[in-house]
């Protein structure tokens, strides 16, 4: 008996095994294209946070960064337990579920959690890969999009960063450092409460059994740390890409962190030309952005700018 539950246990190994490796070969872009609709764009949001939630999400937070969009957070307990089985895991946490109002069409469009799990390096990706399951029977898939003609597997992913020169997931910036987790927390919790750096809370995620929370940010500045400001910048493809927002800050312990601006948008946008296309969609257009980005989060963490 022993022996059959043995041969058992390592033929399910490896099935896991290749099924994993095949994965890994698998092309992943970040956002999906659930369907496009018409009407009011509030009514639609209401429809789709009563799918999300009957597909078992947690409607963590919701805000509009501009006019004609909304983004609805969500998570569930499959996507924080991933998020915990690494280091800075919290970032994926939350994914991102949009409606978007695009000429007369709504787009409902989501954020890929199996894409941004392997960009975010988890070391568990089976709570991603279930929720991309549980998103599209909710929402649909349309199309996936966000990465142009470009190729990225997940290996790509976990090893990514725009150019040479430029910053990878476990180059973040550092926002901010407390003797506490608890006083980090606090710290952070008033200066979004306040405003400060134009940044607010859209949403609070405890990561389960660590000291680490990650919260999604509005940030409204009208310069060029603005969520406005950069997506009017680098959103003009047909389908919109508004499941890139919100950015996050990482509270790890005593120490506040967020992703470098120049990894954070280029792995939204990882086919954005510097210089030129055919939109008029570049990185050029937001060279203020990284700068900005992380002054604004330094004020709002209440750390030295």
């Amino acid at each position: 008996m022993l022996k059959v539950v043995k041969q058992l246990f390592l033929s399910g190994a490896m099935l896991a095994l290749s099924i994993g490796n095949a994965f890994a070969d698998e092309a992943l872009k970040p956002f999906v294209l659930g369907y496009k609709t018409n009407g009011d764009v509030e009514a639609v949001a209401e429809e789709v946070k009563g799918k999300v939630q009957s597909a078992g999400f947690e409607i963590a937070g919701t805000y509009t960064p501009y006019e004609g969009a909304i983004v609805i957070a969500v998570t569930n307990d499959a996507l924080k337990k991933d998020a915990a089985s690494s280091e800075y895991g919290g970032y994926a946490a939350g994914q991102r579920v949009t409606v978007t109002k695009v000429g007369e069409e709504v787009q409902v469009s989501y954020s890929n959690p199996l894409y941004y799990a392997n960009a975010y390096r988890l070391e568990d990706t089976s709570g991603a890969a279930a929720a991309l399951q549980s998103l599209e029977a909710a929402l649909g898939k349309s199309q996936v999009f966000g990465t142009g003609e470009k190729q990225l597997t997940a290996k790509d992913l976990r090893k990514y960063h725009y150019m040479f020169g430029m910053e990878y997931f476990d180059d973040p910036s550092e926002l901010a450092e407390y003797d506490s987790y608890e006083e980090a927390i606090a710290a952070v919790e008033e200066g979004l409460a306040k405003g400060r750096g134009g940044a607010t809370k859209v949403y609070r995620i405890d990561i389960p059994g660590k000291k680490e929370t990650v919260f999604g940010v509005a940030l409204t500045d009208s310069g060029c740390s603005g969520d406005e400001y950069i997506m009017s910048r680098v959103d003009k493809e047909a389908i919109r890409s508004t499941a890139h927002l919100p950015y996050e800050i990482l509270v790890s312990d005593g120490d506040v962190y967020a992703l470098y601006a120049r990894f954070r948008i280029a792995i939204s946008w990882p086919h954005l030309p510097m210089i030129q296309s055919d939109t008029g969609a570049t990185f050029f257009n937001i060279m203020c952005a990284p700068n900005a980005i992380e002054e604004a989060l330094m004020k709002a963490s209440g750390g030295e700018v």
